[in-house]
């Protein structure tokens, strides 16, 4: 099956590509079609936008993601707005800000949230979710990750996902586990549908 990876960054498609071995799959970018805005008011909502106008511009079967991470102590803030939170520019200004926020606070615990959709353009999607718990520090730690990564230290870890190694980090990631969650479905004899799109 080819699979359109609904995103234009190469480095997210070689990621996707190595979570999916042992699907069979020939994945590939979207290229310079465009994608619509992210303007649903959940991850499922925002990765099914996504995903779905890339399977019916290309006529083929379409992957996006959409994710983020939820404080306990903010009531699950930034969440979907994780990537644009505070309207702060960058990654190490939404650190600040969050770091801000969370100022004598002592419930420190978070989690990282994924949800991959698999739009097919008869319509039919499958939905899968991956969820990383752990804790947030009181400053940055580490040079390899990147957004919210120097912050956060995952369950059963001393370290910050930003001092993980590349390989440490997909093997427990959020995102590796939702795709980790499709691959499997996929394995286990799930059966593949129509591609054709609906006239």
């Amino acid at each position: 099956m080819n699979v359109v990876v609904a995103t234009s960054n190469a480095g997210k498609v070689r990621e996707i590509e190595e979570a999916l071995q042992g699907t069979g799959w020939t994945l590939s970018p979207l290229g310079s079609l465009p994608l619509p805005d992210e303007t649903g008011a959940t991850y499922e909502e925002n990765a099914a936008l996504k995903a779905c106008a890339a399977a019916l511009m290309t006529g083929r079967p379409a992957l996006a993601d959409d994710s983020g991470i939820e404080v306990e102590a903010l009531g699950g803030e930034p969440g979907v707005y994780s990537a644009r939170y505070g309207n702060r520019d960058n990654d190490v200004e939404r650190n600040v800000y969050l770091l801000e926020k969370l100022r004598g606070e002592t419930n420190r615990r978070a989690k990282f949230v994924s949800v991959v959709i698999l739009a097919y353009p008869d319509g039919h999607l499958e939905t899968y979710r991956g969820e990383l718990p752990g804790t947030l520090l009181e400053g940055p730690r580490g040079a390899n990750g990147f957004g919210y990564d120097p912050l956060f230290v995952p369950d059963g870890d001393t370290r910050t996902l930003a001092e993980l190694t590349v390989p440490e980090k997909r093997a427990i990631s959020h995102r590796g586990r939702a795709l980790a969650a499709l691959r499997d479905a996929h394995r286990s004899g799930l059966p593949e549908r129509d591609i054709t799109p609906i006239v």
